[in-house]
């Protein structure tokens, strides 16, 4: 295998394939964030949260077990390679909930409304791309460095929840993830609504399986292969703005886990678009709307910069490892997005 592909090649065919599957189940199955907590917030339905928790139950069990099988070694992620910084978390969680909220979508459900044809997120995703990278190292990357300079764990003690506590109780770390990642999916599929909805379960069990399988093959990538590459999985902030990179400058940068992410969903949404039958071109004809979005957009990019993750980045691939950004990450997401919801929908009107 390595004699036919680059290791370049083969990450990037690895995120390929992963993202085929997050495409696939944001079209066929409505997989999606800021759906999700609009349907909990304004439409009484809590299924699609529910499918977050499934899948975020799904990645963690995934994750642990390669952990007990030395297939991955959690230190090597940059959630737990990196200390915790909980104002960063906290301040970049509720940014970038607040502009998902104001453009209609994260970084991932934009490349998947794309692929069924929707140009607006076209938008989104390039200005969201670059504004990561003006954030990340471009002119405010200096400021950001003052303010929230990540610093690299120096100690054994590793900034997750299952290796604090492996630490106080003595017990396998792998055992208290797989623990941990079944008390999720139970309380996921404790609702009766969820349990009858057997498309929304499989879509969602194929999301974590999706963000299991770039921890799987990075890490065997970087074991076997020859170039040492980074062990990742699929994030949808910073790799938007490295996909943008690529594009412009192929012959220059090579190949890469997060083009191929952003590749495969993209395709994923474009097959599950055409056999839904919802392709269509979209445009926004309101100004008002776009210069929403746009704004938006690049609220989101540098949130997700300060926040070291998005929705994914931090609400799958982080939780997966149970860093104990995520979550925290996830609920500021939450209260941002369901801000920026009520301005929208409700206004800052005071209550009579």
């Amino acid at each position: 295998m390595f004699d036919l592909f680059s290791d370049h090649q083969l990450v990037a065919g690895i995120g390929l394939l992963g993202g085929i599957l997050l495409g696939l189940a944001a079209r066929l199955g409505r997989f999606c964030t800021l759906g999700a907590i609009e349907d909990l917030l304004y439409g009484g339905s809590s299924l699609r949260m529910r499918m977050w928790a499934l899948a975020i139950g799904t990645a963690i069990i995934g994750s642990f077990s390669l952990i007990g099988l030395d297939v991955l070694d959690p230190g090597q992620s940059f959630y737990l390679s990196v200390r915790w910084m909980p104002l960063a978390s906290i301040l970049g969680g509720l940014m970038f909930g607040y502009g998902m909220a104001l453009s209609g979508n994260c970084g991932y459900g934009a490349i998947a409304r794309l692929g069924g044809g929707d140009l607006r997120s076209f938008v989104i995703v390039l200005v969201m791309g670059v504004s990561t990278y003006v954030v990340l190292s471009g002119p405010l990357a200096p400021l950001r460095n003052l303010m929230f300079e990540q610093q690299d764990v120096t100690t054994d003690q590793l900034p997750g929840l299952a290796h604090h506590l492996a630490d106080l109780t003595a017990l396998p770390l792998p055992a208290i993830g797989i623990a941990i990642g079944l008390a999720i999916i139970l309380g996921a599929l404790g609702s009766r609504d969820m349990r009858q909805e057997p498309s929304a379960i499989f879509w969602s069990v194929m999301v974590g399986l999706a963000v299991v399988s770039g921890w799987a093959g990075t890490a065997f990538i970087n074991r076997e292969g020859f170039e040492a590459l980074p062990v990742v999985s699929h994030s949808f902030s910073a790799p938007l703005g490295e996909t943008i990179l690529w594009t412009m400058t192929g012959s220059l940068r090579p190949l890469s886990f997060a083009v191929g992410s952003i590749t495969g969903v993209w395709l994923g949404a474009f097959i599950g678009s055409l056999l839904k039958g919802h392709f269509r071109w979209e445009a926004c004809d309101d100004p008002r709307e776009l210069r929403r979005q746009i704004i938006g957009a690049a609220i989101m990019g540098a949130g997700a910069v300060i926040a070291m993750g998005c929705t994914v980045g931090q609400g799958l691939s982080a939780f997966s490892l149970l860093a104990i950004s995520a979550p925290v990450t996830f609920l500021a997401i939450f209260a941002g997005a369901a801000l920026g919801l009520r301005q929208l929908i409700e206004g800052f009107r005071p209550a009579l």
